[in-house]
Formats: C-alpha cells, structure tokens, sequence
C-alpha cells in the first residue's frame, strides 16, 4: 500500500499511500481490512505445554520427598504403600494444575472487563473502537493521557507530545510534528512525524493516520524479541518456599534421627524403622499448602471483581494487606469529576452560576445585562469556550446525563459560556484557531492562538498565580488598566476566598500577540497579559469517601492528600471528608519541596501534611520518601500525572471510568466503578487473604502433630503403631484438603479493618501461629491416643481389671479379637478421631481471636460442604471394602463412634475457651493502659 517511507511523505500523501481520507474509513472498510492485516494485537507466548507444567507440580521439594518415599516402600516389599504415596502425588498435582488453570481463565476474564478503546474517525465522526480493531488507514484521535494504539504518521497536531520511554528509555517527552521527515541519519523512533503502539501522550493533541498494527509494530518487534521474561515471586510465594525447604529438612533430619535411634537404641528391624522414618516424612509435608495459596488469592480476586476492584496480578493482594500510607489525588479521586462553575469574579464583580454537572442549563446572576460588566462577562465567556479542548455531549442512547469528552474544568467552562448565552457558531467563525500550547503540570498554563480582524489574539487559561504572573493589564468595566499591586492583591485574596469553600479556581486572560516572528513559544505568548477574570468550580466529594477515610483511621492507615490543586482548597476538602485530624496542618507546596533536602522531607512526613501545587515528580518524590520511613505506601489516581507515583508505589490504584490510559497501565489495580470506597474493600481483602492463608496453615500444621507423634513414640517406646502411612496420605489430601481450601476462602473478619496493618517484615509463621497449631495438635494427639489406648483396653481385661463397662459396650465383641485385629481396629479409631478432631479444628480456626458464632456459624457455606465431603470420605475409607483394605482400617461399631465424634466437640471448646481467657486478659490490658 505504502510505496515509499511514510515519514518522507507530507500529510495528504500519507493519507492518500493508505487509502484513507482526513475522514477516516469506514466501519465497513475497516471489517475488510481487519480480515486482511488482522486484529491489532500482539502475538501471545505459546503456554508451556501440559507435560512441562505438570513437571513442575510433581518435581518441587516437597514432592520429590514424597517421591523418594515411595522409593524406600517399595525396596522394602511395600509396593500398595509406594502406589499410595505416589498417586496422592499425582492427584495433588492434577489439583494444582486445574487450580491454576482456574485461577488464569480468572485472570482472562478480567483483562476482558478493563478498558481496552481507542478514539477514530469514521467517515468524519469521531467513535470509540477496541484498540483491537484498528487497521492501517484509521485516523487516530489523540489527546493528553491517551495509550497510542499503533504506530502511526501525525497528519495534525497542537503542541503534540508522546513519552515513548517504553520504546526508548527516554524519560523526555518527544515533540510530534505533522511535517515531513526527510533526515537520513535517525532511526524511526527519533522521526518527529512518527508516533508509536505503547507509549502515551503526554500533552497537546492531534490526529494520526495508523500505518502498522499488531506484530508489525515497533513494539510488536521489541515482543518477538524478548518474549515473555518471568514473574519474581511474590513475598508470600517466597516465604511459602522458605517453608517447604525447612519442612522438607526437619523431616528428612527427624526420619533419620528416628530410623537411628529405633534401629540402634530400641532395637527395632531395618524394615519397621524406615517404615516409621517414611511415615515421619509424610506426615510433616503438607501436601495441600500450594493449593490453599493459590485458591485463596484467586477467590479473593473473583470477590473484588464482584465489588468493582480489578486486581491486575494476584500478588498484588498480600501487599495490600501491608498497606501504611494511602497517597490520593484530590480531582476525581475524592471527587465525582464532575466540575460546575459556582461563581465568576470578573471586573472587580461576582456572579453566581447555577446548575450541575455538565447540562449547560443554569442561571447567571446577577445578568450583566449591558455596561462594562457585560463586556467583561463577555469576555470571560469568550476565553473559557475559545481556550479550551472539551466537547459537551448531550444524552443519548448511551449517556442518560450530559457528558463531556475531555477535562473536566474545560467542561465546566464551556458550559458556563452557553449558560452565560454564548452563540458558539458565531465565536467560532470569529475566532478560529492557528495554534495552541498545551497546558503542562510545571508552568500550569494553557494557551491557544486564535486569527480575529487580520491579528493573532492569544487565551490563557491556568491556575490564578500562574497566570497573574504573567500579567500586566487588567478588564475593568470594559477598559484595560493596569494591573496595580492592590489590583493584583484583591484578586488573590478573591482566589483565597474561593480556595476555602473547596472551590477551584481558573484564571482567564488574553493578549493581542504582535506580528510573529520565530515559532510560538511560551515566553513569547505568555507575557504582557490582561487579566480577564476568575471562574470558580465545585466537584463535590463522592458518597462513599466520608465513610471511608473512617475505616482507614481505625485501620491505622494513614491518609495523606496530594495534589495539584491550591493549598487551601485542598485543605478545605480534606477537612470536609474527614481526612485530618489537626486544626492546623502543615502544607506543602511543589516549591517547598523543591528547596527540602531528602532528610528534610522525611521528617516533615512525621506530621499531617497536605501536598499542594505539585507536578508529578513532586508526588514521585513523596511516595520514595514514605518507602524509605519504612511505610508500604498505595497511590490513588486517574491522571497523567499521577502515572509516574502510580508506578512508583507498592500498590497503585488508578480509576477506571475517568482515569486516563496511562494511568490505568501504571496501577496494579483499577477501581471500575470509580468508588473510592472500593479501596477499603481491597485492603480488607488483602488482610483477608493473610489471615486465611494463617488460618490454613494453623489447620495443616496441627494435623501434622498427631500424625508425627505415633512413629515417634513408636521408635523410641516401641507401643503399637497408632496411625499407618497410607492413612496419613488418606487423611491430607483425602480429608484435610477441602476444609484447609475452604478456610483459605474465608471471608473477611469484622475486626479486619480495626487492627494496624501487619509489616511486610512479619513472619508468616510466627510464635503465635506456632503456638495454637501446637496446641491444637496437642490436644488431638491427646484425644486419638485416648481412642486408641481405649480399644486396646476394652480388648486387654488386665488393663482394665473389675471395670464395669455401660451396657452400650459389648466387651466380648472386643476379647475376640485377635492381637492383630486389635491393632487395626485401635488404629482405625486413632484415624477416625484424627479426622473428627480436624473437624473441630476446621471450625475454631476460622478465627484466632473470636468466637464461630460472631463470624457467622454458616457463613462459609464451602467450609461446611468440605467438611461433610471429609466425613463422606473418612466413610468410605472405613466401611468401603476395597479402600478399607487399601488403607488398611477396619469397621467398628456406633458405639464407639460416640467417642470419636466427641472429639471435634472437645477441641472446639477448649479453643472456645482460651479464646475468652485471651479477651479477657487484653480487655483487663487494655483498662490497665487507660487507668495509668
């Protein structure tokens, strides 16, 4: 289609090498042609294939401990004992493998909810596309913040620049220029006239002709390069391999210390004693911990996605229940985004507007109807439609309210000059626009040139220092006089008037330029200016913020407000939703910061602070100086400007209706209903997902104790084996599991949000885990042996001489046992209540601080289906021929399941009442501390 390089061509020959029109194509051309180049994506990495995945779940640590194990059981004649152990691998792997395909069809689905559009020209109408659909020919519609969709030839532009980092590893923004490019010496990334897929618009606007798509791209070549380049581990991932090593050397330690002593000291053979070294093993891996991780995090994603919170990487769950220091911007974070003009200082006089959101229906009062004020009204009118990007969109199918694309300060402005009764065809065709310069967040100013009667008149519009600064002049009662230092100060104290009712404030001025010579610059448009007026706006607080910042207090987050707005108006808002809590906090401005050594800085975070009138790496400078008091440190924000921080911080959170595209790709979260609320809904989570997988690890770890203490107690006393090998396989993934996956699902306490975040430097494991999990084992160990020895005893008259024994106990049933029976019926009973007493166990870990019934007895529906699918398979591995044989246990009658069932009773209420001793010594603690 091209015949020569694109960039050497000028606009219409650009155009015209594509088949396309300043128009665009047409939505049926597009169809034609997206069957030709096909879709604009980039080639995705082949999955490793099914048998290489399944390698890596049957070949880590623990695994090939279980592995080794069946190894030694079949040398030593015990081939069934072998097949247990390595089908109970296998099974575990399968289940890990389906969890994670689960978890990335979870992960799918939710790239499919984020916003993934573009804006093109199709036959002159400006519509919304999937950046999927574009195709050579299509004419990009580019403005600040925009992702660019592909590489593309710039046919128009005002004040164009793009970061393209991402290519370059330039932080600088390049200058975009419609011309052609006819140098030799540059690469395609370094043409002027070039733009390209994946990097972003930083400031003006434009329009581009797309030339390639998908692989074809400088970023698609840059992908078949590097491919795909593997995740690190997450720190939780990370700690849980830490543990598997140190399980996985414990029990080979403990199997060979017992293996030694049993052979050398209590003088049992080879055979029993590396059976018992093997059951050691076994029993101290926890075979379902990679599952429970996994599941966990991925229903915690599945219920945030519910909630309107897409959580790009599941990692990004364990920091957020790290979370210190929460960084916000203030316009459409705190806000709803939707600025209406209030009020209009202009020749020395205020007029109220009324109205909201972007609807240009409202009253002007008091109306200038004739005189200077009218002119001067007029004037404002004229710069705040004439200066200005946004376009109104009246309701529609799609839109049930006025809707604006483009700032929302601009929106306001154009519907306060329709409101105020502006013709906007006749502005238009009085005023057309030559040139603009861009509003950026340094000098934060915006200029546009526009031709009138054979001159160059220059709009300003900005924030009201900024642009006072640059003037000399003054509208008043329609003359221009000089700006006087008391002129200048009635204005600002205007401004600061404004600022303390949370009110933004613009300022508007003009200039009638001299004949040019040499570009357009900002010094030389921005200066002798004559100041018009101020507009002042209100975005009120969204709902949900006044709540929120409550929940985080008692979270012990601290909320810190950032922003490029002026000081008093931030301050203002702050207050109004609840953010501070001191009468004078201390506000920072850009320029303060500018002049703070790092030191400095750190130390003033100590207090509460407002960061006010800065530019971007202002806020990337407050979010390292947080990282580097030791705080983990999540940033809000939906601007261009915030992309910089968003990237920076542990956690950045960016809005997903009226956050740009560049901020969206820098978060690792998106809130897709803009909700800010939806915040404390993730962190919740994340401590959620924390305290879950404790919760798990308590119930996994205890189990190991009375599986580990028979092989012990076996070696070193030589008593009757309580519990076989195949057994304990039976009882960790044929039992535990679903209970464990299901105390990984758990909801989120009511006291979640009421404790202070944990450290990231916090063990996951820690003394208190330790502790319960020790002493939860410890009672089960008590009670199976209780189970075991009282078989044994029923079956031994010498053990229990002159004993009488209830009716419901038929002592002859058990005196015909032989020794062997015995045996396997005690251990059958020692298997039974271990599988009852986990079911107590399942059911007080759901907490380690409250009781079952405050959480929600029946609250975790998964928890109870888990724990009547492990007594449905403790059954059958009982009372099922085949597996009782398999598994080794016997059927015994119901009476003794009265005993075993009692179990599960007894380790739920002895945790039920160390759980009230400990409240009672923290309240007793706690009135201590408020009696000193």
């Amino acid at each position: 289609m091209i015949s020569q390089p694109i960039h050497t061509l000028r606009g219409t020959g650009a155009l015209q090498s594509l088949d396309s029109t300043p128009r665009g194509i047409g939505e049926a051309e597009r169809r034609t042609r997206l069957t030709l180049y096909g879709a604009n994506v980039l080639p995705v990495a082949p999955s490793p294939r099914a048998w290489r995945r399944l390698l890596i779940h049957i070949a880590y640590p623990m695994a090939l401990l279980l592995w080794a194990g069946g190894a030694l059981a079949l040398l030593i004649g015990q081939p069934q004992l072998a097949g247990i152990v390595w089908s109970i691998v296998l099974i575990n792997a399968v289940f890990s493998l389906w969890q994670e395909h689960r978890t990335e069809e979870t992960i799918r689905a939710l790239d499919k909810l984020l916003p993934a559009t573009t804006r093109v020209l199709s036959d002159g109408h400006e519509v919304s596309i999937s950046i999927s659909q574009v195709v050579p020919g299509d004419i990009l519609v580019l403005e600040q913040g925009d992702n660019v969709a592909a590489d593309a030839r710039v046919i128009e532009q005002y004040g164009l620049r793009a970061n393209q980092s991402v290519l370059t590893g330039e932080a600088v923004g390049a200058a975009k220029t419609a011309e052609a490019s006819l140098r030799n010496d540059i690469t395609d990334l370094d043409r002027p006239n070039l733009i390209f897929a994946g990097t972003s618009i930083i400031s003006g606007t434009g329009r581009a002709v797309v030339f390639a798509t998908g692989a074809l791209t400088q970023f698609g070549r840059i992908a078949r390069l590097s491919r795909l380049i593997a995740d690190e581990p997450s720190s939780l991932q990370s700690e849980i391999a830490r543990l598997a090593r140190i399980i996985t050397m414990v029990a080979v330690g403990l199997g060979i210390v017992v293996f030694v002593v049993g052979v050398t000291d209590v003088g049992i053979s080879l055979v029993e004693a590396l059976i018992l070294s093997i059951g050691i093993i076994i029993a101290l891996v926890p075979e379902g911990l990679r599952p429970t991780l996994t599941l966990s995090l991925a229903i915690a994603t599945q219920r945030l996605a519910r909630r309107g919170v897409l959580i790009k990487k599941l990692a990004t769950l364990e920091t957020l229940g790290t979370i210190s220091v929460i960084c916000t911007d203030k316009s459409g974070t705190l806000t709803q985004n939707q600025m209406t003009v209030r009020e209009v200082w202009a020749g020395g006089q205020v007029v109220s507007v009324s109205g909201t959101g972007y609807e240009p229906v409202g009253e002007v009062n008091p109306a200038p109807a004739s005189g200077g004020i009218a002119c001067d009204f007029s004037a404002l009118l004229r710069a705040a439609y004439l200066c200005n990007n946004a376009r109104l969109m009246a309701p529609g199918p799609h839109n049930p309210r006025w809707s604006a694309l483009g700032d929302q300060t601009e929106a306001a402005l154009r519907s306060l000059a329709l409101k105020g009764g502006l013709d906007e065809a006749d502005v238009l065709e009085a005023y057309p626009r030559h040139h603009e310069l861009p509003f950026d967040a340094v000098r934060k100013r915006m200029s546009t040139i526009h031709r009138h009667d054979g001159t160059e008149i220059a709009f300003v519009k900005g924030a009201p220092k900024e642009v006072l600064a640059c003037c000399t002049q003054a509208l008043i009662g329609g003359k221009v006089q000089s700006l006087t230092d008391a002129l200048r100060s009635e204005i600002l104290a205007v401004n600061d008037r404004y600022a303390r009712r949370a009110l933004r404030v613009l300022a508007l001025a003009t200039r009638e330029l001299p004949p040019r010579d040499g570009p357009y610059t900002h010094d030389s448009v921005e200066r002798d200016l004559v100041f018009i007026g101020l507009a002042a706006m209100m975005d009120p607080p969204r709902a949900d913020v006044a709540h929120s910042m409550e929940i985080f207090r008692q979270a012990g987050i601290r909320l810190i407000l950032v922003t490029g707005d002026y000081g008093l108006t931030a301050e203002s808002l702050a207050r109004r939703v609840g953010m501070l809590h001191t009468d004078h906090p201390r506000i920072i401005t850009g320029t303060d910061l500018d002049n703070m050594m790092d030191e400095e800085l750190i130390a003033a975070l100590d207090e509460e602070v407002i960061l006010a009138r800065v530019a971007p790496e202002h806020k990337l400078r407050v979010v390292g100086a947080l990282q580097a008091r030791g705080e983990t440190v999540a940033f809000s924000g939906d601007g261009v400007n915030d992309a910089p921080a968003l990237r920076k911080a542990d956690v950045g959170i960016a809005m997903g209706i009226i956050g740009t595209d560049v901020a969206r790709e820098a978060s690792d979260i998106i809130l897709t209903e803009d909700r800010f609320g939806d915040i404390a809904a993730a962190v919740e989570e994340g401590r959620a997902v924390y305290e879950n997988i404790r919760k798990s690890l308590t119930y996994i770890l205890a189990s190991n104790v009375p599986e580990v203490m028979p092989f012990l107690l076996t070696a070193l006393f030589n008593i009757p084996l309580a519990l076989g090998v195949a057994q304990i396989l039976a009882i960790d993934l044929g039992t535990d599991l679903l209970p464990a996956l299901a105390l990984g699902s758990e909801q989120p306490e009511h006291e979640t949000m009421q404790d202070a975040p944990h450290s990231r430097r916090q063990s996951l494991i820690d003394n208190r885990l330790l502790g319960r999990a020790l002493w939860l084992g410890s009672m089960e160990t008590l009670l199976c042996y209780a189970g075991f020895f009282a078989v044994i005893a029923l079956a031994n008259p010498s053990w229990l001489p002159g004993f009488a024994l209830p009716g419901w106990l038929d002592r002859d049933t058990f005196l015909a046992l032989s020794p062997e029976q015995v045996n396997r019926l005690a251990s059958t009973v020692f298997f039974a209540g271990l599988i009852l007493s986990q079911v107590g166990n399942a059911i007080t870990s759901r907490s380690e601080r409250i009781g079952v019934r405050r959480l929600g007895f029946f609250r975790n529906g998964f928890l109870w289906a888990g724990i009547g699918c492990e007594i449905a398979v403790a059954l059958a591995l009982i009372y099922a021929p085949p597996l009782a044989a398999l598994f080794q246990n016997v059927p015994f009658a119901p009476a003794l399941w009265g005993l075993v069932v009692s179990f599960a009773f007894v380790v739920y209420g002895l945790d039920r009442l160390r759980k009230m001793a400990a409240r009672g010594r923290a309240g007793r603690a706690e009135i201590r501390g408020k009696t000193r």
